[in-house]
């Protein structure tokens, strides 16, 4: 079974049906991917290179945008991502209690 859930021809991004170990391959679209970093079920990857500014699809939905660009392969989550919707709390300045 593949580790990586593909459901919308639109994703840019797929979900981790297991956990993948730093240093782990897997496959997208044919190309081989190293994993930088550990990461559990249910955690996002880029299927392609994602643009800074760039919507990020999941399940045929947009669900933020990129804030920098995204390699792929690379885990996509609030470090490099921001909703569109809603505030983001976390990883800015703004929010960050001084």
């Amino acid at each position: 079974m593949d580790k990586l859930l593909h459901i919308h021809p639109a994703d840019n991004v797929r979900v981790l049906r297991e956990p993948l170990a730093a240093g782990e391959a897997v496959v997208i679209d044919g190309q081989t991917v190293l994993s930088a970093v550990p990461l559990s079920l249910g955690h996002k990857v880029a299927t392609r290179f994602i643009q800074k500014g760039e919507q990020v699809i999941k399940f045929g939905v947009p669900i933020g945008s990129a804030t920098e660009d995204i390699p792929m392969g690379t885990h996509v989550h609030l470090h490099n991502l921001k909703s569109d919707y809603l505030p983001t709390y976390t990883l800015t300045d703004e929010y960050i209690a001084k």
